[in-house]
C-alpha cells in the first residue's frame, strides 16, 4: 500500500496546468513504497512520477532531496529528474500535501539479487557518492547512531512481545557500537536506503544486467560514505536461509573501489558499520511493529531479520570477512 492520499482526476488536472508537460492521459497508484503516496503519470509530454509526500515527511528536508536527484541527474546518474513548473520550482501541493512530479525511469528491480548484480550496484553507488561530492547541501542523518537510542526507548515496553529478552540484546549491541563507531572517515551524501526495491536494472547488449535508475532519495543524508555500503551489505549479500553471501560482497565492494578506492580505516571500519546499519533497520521496523495497528493497510516487515543479521556481524573480525 503506498497510496494515502487520493487525487481527484480535476485536481490533477488544474495541477498540471503548472507545468509545461502536457495534458493528462492517464495516472494509477503505485503499490510499491511505504511513506509517501505515488502514482504513475502518463501526459501527452511523457511518463513521470508524482508523489505526495506524507505526514513523516518534514516538508522542509524537501528542498535537499529534490535538490539532491537534480543535483546527481545533472552529473550523469540515472535517478528521478524533479521537474519544475513554469515558475521554477519543483515542490508545490496538492490535495493538502507537498507533492512533486519527477522523471520516470525505465526498469524492474530484482525480486531475486544473483551475484551478477552486485558488480552494476557497486559502480551505481560509487558514481552516487562521487557525483555527489560537490553538492551543497547538507542534511544529518536522522536515523544515524543519534537516533537509535529514543528508538530503543520508544520500542522498550512492548519490544520483547516480539522476542522474549530481545531489548537487553538490542541495549547491548548500542552500546557496543556506539563504543566503537568510528570518528573522521570520508563524508558525503549518501542515499542511507539503498535497497533491492530502490534500484532497477535493465539487460545491456549482452544480456548483463546493468543499474538504469536509483530512486527513493528520502532517507538520504550527509553521512559517512562507508556507511551507504554497509546498508548494501546488509540489503543484499544475504541469502534468503539467512547465510552471508561473501560472493556477492566481494563483487560489490571490487566494483566500487574500481572508482572511489577505500582507504585503510574505511575499509577496516566496515565490520562495526555493518552493525550499526543492521540496528537502524531492525529498530525502524522493530517500532512499526510495536506501533502500527494489526489492521492498518501498510505491511509491517520482520524486524528479526534483521536480529540475524546484527548477530552475524557482531562475530565478524575483520573486514576481509565481508569481502573487504
Amino acid at each position: 500500500m503506498a497510496v494515502y492520499t487520493e487525487v481527484s482526476d480535476e485536481a490533477l488536472r488544474a495541477f498540471l496546468g503548472d507545468y509545461d508537460i502536457g495534458g493528462l492521459i492517464a495516472f494509477r497508484g503505485i503499490a510499491e513504497g511505504v511513506e509517501n503516496s505515488n502514482y504513475a503519470l502518463r501526459t501527452t509530454g511523457g511518463d513521470f512520477v508524482l508523489t505526495l509526500y506524507e505526514k513523516r515527511v518534514d516538508r522542509a528536508e524537501l528542498p535537499y532531496f529534490l535538490g539532491l536527484m537534480e543535483h546527481l541527474a545533472a552529473r550523469g546518474l540515472a535517478c528521478p529528474t524533479p521537474v519544475r513548473g513554469r515558475d521554477g520550482q519543483a515542490l508545490r501541493d496538492l490535495a493538502g500535501r507537498p507533492a512533486a512530479i519527477c522523471t520516470f525511469l525505465e526498469g524492474v528491480w530484482p525480486r531475486r539479487v544473483r551475484p551478477e548484480h552486485m558488480a552494476p550496484l557497486g559502480l551505481a553507488l560509487a558514481r552516487l557518492h562521487a557525483a555527489g561530492a560537490d553538492f551543497v547541501g547538507r542534511r544529518p542523518n536522522a536515523l544515524g547512531p543519534a537516533g537509535w537510542a529514543p528508538l530503543l526507548e520508544a520500542c522498550r515496553s512492548r519490544g520483547d512481545e516480539v522476542q522474549p529478552g530481545l531489548m537487553a540484546q538490542l541495549e547491548a549491541q548500542h552500546a557496543a557500537i556506539l563504543a566503537a563507531w568510528p570518528g573522521a572517515l570520508p563524508v558525503g551524501q549518501i542515499h542511507a536506503d539503498l535497497f533491492p526495491d530502490n534500484v532497477f536494472f535493465l539487460p545491456d547488449a549482452e544480456g548483463r544486467p546493468r543499474v538504469s535508475g536509483v530512486i527513493d532519495f528520502y532517507f538520504a543524508c550527509t553521512d559517512l560514505l562507508a556507511y551507504d555500503i554497509a546498508v548494501c551489505l546488509n540489503a543484499w549479500c544475504f541469502e534468503p536461509d539467512g547465510g552471508f553471501n561473501l560472493t556477492k560482497a566481494r563483487a560489490m565492494l571490487a566494483a566500487y573501489q574500481t572508482i572511489r578506492p577505500l582507504d585503510p580505516a574505511e575499509a577496516a571500519a566496515l565490520p562495526v558499520l555493518c552493525r550499526g546499519a543492521a540496528l537502524r533497520f531492525l529498530l525502524t521496523r522493530l517500532f512499526d511493529w510495536t506501533h502500527t495497528p494489526a489492521d492498518a493497510l501498510v505491511t509491517r516487515k520482520d524486524p528479526l531479520e534483521y536480529l540475524r543479521k546484527l548477530r552475524f556481524f557482531a562475530q565478524v573480525e575483520t573486514a576481509g570477512a565481508i569481502g573487504a
